[in-house]
């Protein structure tokens, strides 16, 4: 069993069936997720005999490193894990606000510490929830490996928690969790949600929800319920069209659910939480980065309380559509703009290891 995937009271009812005192649940669940304790050796507050009962009935790795690689600039950095199974997934660390020179993770660097997301710093890390994914988007290389299976709560945590110990050595710590890796959050509806519930636990790795975002494709029964459960969590929509007939082009589910439909269950979300929205829009070329395009999405848009992240297309092998140009991507924002949406062209990152948007596809090299 993978110790986590068990939340505080059923690792108290373990705990309380091996005849141990009360505390001792708490003892491990603070090594865990305080301390960032990756081995029962590492749990000296326990007694011997404990440890060993630990040791043979939990895994604290749930997947081994196949690979890690650096990009160029050293900004991104990307890890293939290699489940149980033989399922391989892939997880992303972001580095914004270090000089040029910054060293990899994974070398020994001049003390220093990240400040939390507030200042120069942040740590971002991009998470998989499924192996594959079943939403066949053309344009990611996830979608067109198609879907192998969910991931667990405790194989979703155990990304952060491999990036934190990581971090840690530096003397810095994960600023921001996005949940915009391989697969669809939402399709892994209860364990997605799990796992967000055991990083913000305020007795354990106590990371904020509103430094956590989850994006969608737009499921529209799991945005409303998004929303009816109140969570702090910030909520992005992988949207890419404003058009149905565009948007089936490129993104299958639009079959089941309209951009009209996503876009009433966003408008619902912030009548819920009072919080606001974000699209997410690969701008590609002669596709949808035309000012006209533009238009139909703020008309869409309009009155909603919202911000598009719009980003060049990432290449991937599956898909022959090309990023816009500069000129194209500026003229977009104008005119998002001069409508009242809102609206950040993203620089594109990582590009040289394949660690991009929608370039996660869990392979061994690329």
């Amino acid at each position: 069993m993978l110790i986590y995937d068990f939340d505080f009271p059923a690792l108290e009812a373990t705990l309380k069936e091996w005849n141990e005192p009360a505390y001792r649940a708490k003892q491990i669940w603070r090594g865990l997720y305080a301390h960032l304790y990756s081995s029962t050796d590492e749990f000296t507050n326990l007694p011997k005999s404990l440890r060993e009962k630990i040791e043979n009935e939990f895994a604290f790795a749930p997947f081994s490193v196949r690979t890690f690689l650096d990009s160029s600039d050293n900004s991104t950095h990307k890890t293939l894990f290699e489940l149980p199974d033989g399922n391989l997934i892939e997880a992303v660390l972001m580095k914004y606000g270090d000089p040029a020179d910054s060293p990899s993770p994974l070398r020994p660097s001049p003390a220093g510490r990240g400040d939390g997301g507030e200042g120069k710093l942040r740590r971002t890390l991009c998470i998989s929830t499924q192996a594959g994914c079943a939403m066949g988007c053309v344009f990611c290389a996830t979608g067109q490996m198609g879907f192998k299976r969910h991931l667990t709560s405790g194989e979703i945590v155990a990304q952060v928690m491999h990036y934190a110990r990581m971090l840690k050595q530096q003397n810095e710590s994960v600023t921001n969790i996005v949940f915009m890796g391989m697969g669809e959050p939402f399709h892994n509806y209860n364990n997605m949600m799990s796992a967000i519930e055991r990083l913000n636990d305020a007795d354990g790795y106590k990371f904020g929800a509103r430094r956590m975002t989850i994006s969608t494709v737009g499921l529209v029964p799991q945005i409303r319920r998004f929303a009816d459960e109140g969570r702090q969590v910030n909520l992005a929509i992988s949207l890419h069209a404003a058009d149905n007939d565009e948007r089936l082009a490129i993104m299958p589910i639009t079959k089941k659910y309209k951009v009209e439909e996503i876009i009433e269950a966003c408008k619902y979300y912030v009548e819920k939480t009072h919080r606001r929205v974000t699209f997410e829009w690969a701008l590609i070329n002669g596709v949808n980065d035309t000012p006209e395009t533009a238009q139909k999405l703020a008309a869409r848009l309009k009155g909603l309380l919202c911000h598009v992240n719009a980003i060049p297309l990432n290449p991937t092998q599956g898909y022959e559509g090309q990023a816009t140009n500069r000129q194209c991507a500026q003229i977009f924002r104008e005119t998002l703009e001069r409508a009242g949406i809102p609206c950040t062209i993203r620089m594109r990152r990582g590009i040289d290891i394949n660690a991009g948007c929608g370039q996660l596809a869990g392979a061994e090299s690329q």
